[in-house]
């Protein structure tokens, strides 16, 4: 070859544009097929029965005459249903924040343990969240029941008057908060232990070096490394605490005087044990607004976080 001469390398040209467009059509046809089952299983489990409720929510009590919003006001211009309402706000809000805080302190005391121990001691923190709800909740209905009160009979050695756990509505409440947070602490205790796990340690050696505290190293660098997964958790627990229903059937069964009802509960007492199924289902589709409204602004604030982090 000549000096100064240069190869000429064949040129490559791109494929056209509409071949391209062609491609990725056909891929997202492809993944849409793909996705129908899952999609018809979605459907056939979570959209026909929600639908199948909210027609059946404005029916008559034989289910032959349409209503509409009848049965929705019928309910609201009821005392006892409007203590339902408060009263499962109270249970979901009140439950919620104690787990929230009791499932942070356990999983902050097993990040700092060593590997060995936290393993033991994560497994049997979870027990209470493995055993069936309605199992464990009798256990708790013995220790709470006034003549077999193991926990008035420890209060009594001490001179402590017994305590009617399930008799006064109050001591009630507290009962049916106490087993569910019992239950529920330990979901997040795991899912904050995951969260602080993916926390660099580099962040809390530079904040040493700035001479921060431990309190201050919990303000500015953990709390706001989870601020989503803890977004997550407290509305996934909502939305389950809100649905509630083995633990008030068991411990409380309403009881005193239906002032312990949750939706669930009260929907199936008024759905099926009053034989009334259309006002059941008014009352279950109460939980839909306040849990669509929660979730949208903790979604939102989600997202708006993800975006400022991107």
């Amino acid at each position: 070859m000549a000096d100064g001469a240069t190869l000429a390398l064949p040129r490559v040209e791109a494929p056209p544009a509409s071949s391209l467009r062609r491609f990725a059509r056909r891929r997202s046809s492809i993944a849409v097929l793909m996705t129908l089952p899952l999609i018809a299983v979605i459907g056939g489990l979570v959209l026909w029965p929600a639908s199948y409720a909210i027609w059946l929510s404005m029916l008559n009590r034989r289910m032959t005459a349409f209503i509409g919003l009848g049965n929705f006001e019928i309910l609201l211009d009821s005392e006892t249903f409007r203590m339902v309402i408060w009263q499962s706000v109270f249970f979901a809000v009140t439950a919620v924040i104690a787990k929230a805080l009791i499932g942070f302190w356990l999983a902050h005391m097993l990040h700092h343990l060593p590997a060995r121990g936290q393993r033991k001691w994560r497994g049997m923190l979870l027990v209470p969240w493995v055993i069936p709800p309605a199992l464990s909740t009798l256990g708790w209905w013995w220790m709470f029941e006034p003549s077999y009160s193991s926990i008035n009979w420890i209060l009594n050695i001490f001179a402590v008057p017994a305590v009617p756990w399930l008799g006064e509505p109050w001591w009630a409440r507290i009962s049916v908060i106490i087993v569910n947070v019992w239950y529920g602490a330990p979901f997040f205790m795991i899912m904050y232990l995951a969260a602080l796990k993916s926390v660099p340690d580099q962040l809390y050696e530079a904040a040493a070096i700035d001479g921060a505290t431990g309190w201050q190293k919990l303000r500015y660098v953990t709390l706001p490394m989870m601020r989503n997964i803890i977004s997550i958790t407290v509305l996934f627990s909502l939305i389950v605490t809100f649905a509630n229903y083995d633990i008030v059937r068991v411990l409380t069964n309403g009881g005193p005087r239906d002032l312990t009802h949750v939706f669930a509960s009260y929907a199936f007492q008024v759905g099926v044990l009053a034989g009334n199924i259309p006002r059941g289902a008014a009352v279950s589709l109460f939980m839909f607004p306040i849990l669509a409204v929660i979730a949208f602004f903790v979604l939102r604030g989600v997202t708006r976080r993800s975006r400022e982090e991107m």
